[in-house]
């Protein structure tokens, strides 16, 4: 049976994260209504710019955030940087622990596992920066061909689209397979419900960062 349990989701924000990473998931989600209260997070409150430009605004710092029951992080070309932030590992090291659903999308599982937060789990990510990435987990067990890969608490997705994928598999899991479908209903999205299907597996490690002729 769905839970009712109101929930509170905190959307993990940091410079140069990719958007579709973060409002794919979020717009999933955020059909949902007064069942789950969505937050932005960063180091700092305030406007946080994406890889493409845009800004959104942490709502809370680190400092701020209230109790989180999901968390979700976004990958994109800020992730690297992270890496080294220990106020980023911190953060995810204190609050993690407490969350029933721990989500990244992306390569946002690298600070997960430079956390240790998925070491002896399964986990995949971005198949086109897929040993950059995995790199900061050497004792995850990283899946090269998955959409999503649900370990416990630690649910980890794929390159950015994936991302929207792994929301309605938590939604779900959480609120029932029916709310799922529903949401992708009225959002127009065609989910796809295997976990294992991965077209996009070919890709692992060729990593291309513009657009033939937009570069």
């Amino acid at each position: 049976m769905p839970d009712p349990k109101p929930r509170t989701l905190g959307a993990i924000l940091y410079p140069q994260f990719e958007l579709l990473d973060l409002y794919g998931p979020l717009e999933m989600f955020g059909c949902l209504g007064p069942a789950l209260q969505i937050v932005t997070i960063a180091e700092q409150a305030g406007p946080v710019a994406s890889t493409p430009g845009p800004a959104t605004v942490a709502e809370h710092s680190f400092a701020s955030a209230p109790p989180l029951d999901l968390l979700l992080v976004p990958g994109g070309l800020g992730t690297f940087p992270q890496l080294q932030s220990e106020a980023m590992l911190a953060f995810l090291r204190e609050r993690v622990p407490g969350a029933e659903v721990a989500m990244s999308v992306c390569t946002g599982a690298a600070l997960y596992a430079a956390a240790g937060l998925l070491d002896g789990r399964r986990a995949t990510t971005n198949k086109q920066f897929f040993s950059l990435t995995c790199a900061s987990g050497p004792r995850t067990d990283w899946v090269k061909e998955a959409r999503w890969v649900e370990d416990g608490p630690m649910v980890t997705s794929s390159g950015v689209s994936a991302g929207t994928d792994m929301a309605l598999a938590v939604i779900a899991r959480l609120w029932g397979s029916s709310a799922a479908q529903q949401i992708a209903d009225i959002t127009e999205y065609e989910w796809q419900r295997d976990p294992a299907r991965d077209p996009f597996a070919r890709f692992i490690d060729h990593a291309r960062l513009a657009v033939e002729g937009l570069a």
